[in-house]
Parts: C-alpha cells; sequence; structure tokens
C-alpha cells in the first residue's frame, strides 16, 4: 500500500453546505425543547423534589430516552431506562463491597454483561447498563451521600419517564416523517421503472443492468421506510398530540409493504429485460410504452398519496399499462417476453393493493383480454 505524505492529506468534503445545515436546524426545535426541557427538569426533579445530590444520571437517562424517542417503539424505550437503571442498582452495590478502582472497573464491566445476559437485557439497554456500572465504579460520591444505589435508581427512572414524556407531549409530526420517505422511494422507484423502458427502446442491456443495481440499492431504504412505519404509527397511537393524524398515518403505514413488493417487481422486471436484451431477443413493440405507463402511475400515485385523493386517476394507469403489455405479446413468445409482461401485471397489482384496492378489484380490473 503506498505512503500518502500526511501533508497531502484532506478531510472528505462535506455532502452538504452550511446553509443546508442552518435549514435542517429549523426542523429541529422539537429536538432541542425535547432535550432542554427534560434534563433540566429531571435534573431539578431529582435535586430539588427527590433531595439527592450529584443527580447526574437524572439528565443522563432523560437524553438517552429521547435520543431513542423521536418515533420509537415504547418497548426500547423502556428496555434502555430499566438498562441505565439496572446498572445503576447493580454497579452501585457492587462497589459499595468492593470499592473504586482500575481491577474494580475490569470487574463491574464485565459482571455487567452477565447479569444483562441473564435478565434478558440486550443491544443499546445492555451498552447502558455496562456504561452506567462502570461510570459509578469510576465517579467518587459526595462524603455523606446516603443510600447511592437507590438515588441513582430513582435519578434514572426520572430522567427516563420525563424524556419519554417529552417524546409523547411534543412529538414530531408522523405524517412528515413517513411521507418523506414513502415519497423518496417512489421516486427511486419511478427511476428504475424509466431506466428499463429506456433499455427497452433502445435495446441496450447495460441500461436494465443498471435499474436492477439501482433498485438492489434501495434495501436500505426500504428498511428505513418499514422501521418509519412503525414508529410514527406509535407515535400517532400514543401521542395525544397527534391522535387526529392517526388515520393519515395508518394510510401509509398499510401502503409499505405493498410498495416494498413492488420494488421487488422492479427488480425481477429489470433482470427479466436484460435477460431478453442479452439474448438478442427483440422487444415487442409497445412493451415500453407499458413501463412508461407505469412511471407515470407511480407519479400519480405519490400525488394522490400526498394529497389524500381517492388513487382512482393511478389505478387507472396500472390497468391501462397492464392492457398495453398485454397487448404487446406476440403470437410467438418466449420465457422471457412473458415473464416482463407479467411482471409489469404483478408490479400493476401491487400499486393497486397500496393505494386500498382488494383482491376482488385486481381480479376485475387486471385481468384485461
Amino acid at each position: 500500500m503506498r505512503e500518502v505524505p500526511f501533508r497531502r492529506l484532506r478531510m472528505p468534503r462535506p455532502q452538504t453546505t452550511f446553509a443546508d445545515r442552518v435549514r435542517s436546524l429549523r426542523h429541529q426545535w422539537r429536538f432541542i425543547l425535547q432535550v432542554s426541557v427534560a434534563t433540566g427538569g429531571a435534573f431539578a426533579f431529582a435535586t430539588h423534589v427527590l433531595g439527592h445530590q450529584q443527580a447526574f444520571f437524572a439528565p443522563i437517562a432523560a437524553v438517552l430516552a429521547i435520543m431513542a424517542g423521536p418515533g420509537l417503539r415504547a418497548r426500547v424505550t423502556f428496555e434502555i431506562v430499566m438498562g441505565v437503571a439496572v446498572g445503576v442498582l447493580v454497579g452501585e452495590l457492587l462497589i459499595l463491597g468492593i470499592g473504586r478502582g482500575p481491577w474494580q472497573i475490569t470487574l463491574v464491566a464485565a459482571l455487567m454483561v452477565v447479569i444483562s445476559t441473564l435478565v434478558g437485557i440486550k443491544g443499546m439497554a445492555m451498552t447502558q447498563a455496562i456504561n452506567s456500572g462502570v461510570l459509578l465504579a469510576a465517579v467518587v460520591p459526595l462524603p455523606g451521600a446516603t443510600d447511592p444505589a437507590l438515588t441513582r435508581f430513582l435519578d434514572s427512572l426520572v430522567g427516563g419517564l420525563l424524556g419519554f414524556a417529552m417524546v409523547l407531549l411534543v412529538p414530531r409530526n408522523p405524517v412528515r416523517d413517513i411521507d418523506g420517505d414513502v415519497q423518496k422511494l417512489l421516486r427511486r422507484l419511478g427511476g428504475v421503472l424509466s431506466r428499463i423502458a429506456q433499455a427497452l427502446r433502445t435495446d441496450d442491456p447495460s441500461l436494465a443492468d443498471l435499474a436492477l443495481e439501482e433498485a438492489r440499492a434501495t434495501q436500505g431504504l426500504i428498511d428505513s421506510v418499514s422501521e418509519t412505519a412503525s414508529n410514527v404509527a406509535e407515535i400517532a397511537r400514543m401521542s395525544p398530540m397527534r391522535w387526529r393524524q392517526r388515520g393519515d398515518v395508518a394510510r401509509y403505514a398499510a401502503s409499505v409493504t405493498d410498495l416494498d413488493n413492488a420494488m421487488r417487481d422492479a427488480r425481477v422486471l429489470a433482470r427479466r429485460v436484460a435477460a431478453m436484451l442479452r439474448h438478442h431477443e427483440t422487444a415487442p413493440p409497445g412493451l415500453d410504452d407499458a413501463v412508461d405507463r407505469l412511471v407515470v402511475a407511480v407519479g400519480t400515485f405519490s400525488d394522490d398519496l400526498a394529497q389524500d385523493a381517492d388513487f382512482e386517476n393511478a389505478r387507472e394507469d396500472l390497468v391501462e399499462a397492464t392492457r398495453i403489455a398485454m397487448a404487446s405479446l406476440p403470437e410467438i413468445i418466449t420465457v422471457n417476453t412473458a415473464s416482463i409482461v407479467a411482471q409489469i401485471r404483478s408490479l400493476s397489482a401491487d400499486l393497486m393493493l397500496a393505494s386500498g384496492a382488494n383482491r376482488s378489484d385486481l381480479d376485475r380490473r387486471l385481468d384485461v383480454d
């Protein structure tokens, strides 16, 4: 490996400008309010109401609950809070017997892993349990402090509960969050289909291969959309401030699985088109028009979803895409040609399901002659 002189090393150029970060900051006011109120309130409550000294675990637990909390499942938030609390309680009890020092920190860290595993704490909750125990082994309490295990256990619970309360009382906008992710996925789907249509028009298998790569690269986005859908559904269900948005959130969340299936259909479609073109099969006239109509349908679906429309225009485009594809079938067909037409119908069906159509609607509208 060739060595690069230090003077020639360059920091990676940031992908966002300062102006972009300023615009992003405008949407962070809820988070700023949550963190500032929860940390200050938790410390004040633990110090002045409970009478605890060095109540630093209260604001720490509040931050942990909030950082895990924008759209987080209540169970995970509870596990993280309990991880901190268990780490404080068990760590303090151990330190009362063995004291503080390097080997004590080593022992506490090892025992926290064992105890967390035995009581079923894992993941981020285990991380916080270990951190809490180690921090206690390293920080010397004030002289005369009484019952440090109980006080810090209570501090953790106070901070965690207040942080979680702030997430519910000052929640993110669940509709905006899920709409942003779903619209991004629909744009990617439309881009993949546009490239497939271009490959059919130009008989270029490399474009179909590129479309397949782009479709495969959306898996991370699909996972993010699924997670966001689950998270915002719980915010809309639990937060009184967002109850009126439960219907809109449910509409978005119900479409996620079908949109995932539609992207999978697009992958198969790209693969079949690439195989057909590599074997020098002539694309039937009109097949590219069918895929172009799918692109139009995706755009219409995107607009209807954002505007809470009835999706009828999108469904008509999907039916038309299927009709064009089936009409383009020649008298003598190949496996690839038949598969492409079937995949166009499958993609249309999944998008119709995402729009709220049922199976009877699919049988009635997509089984065209």
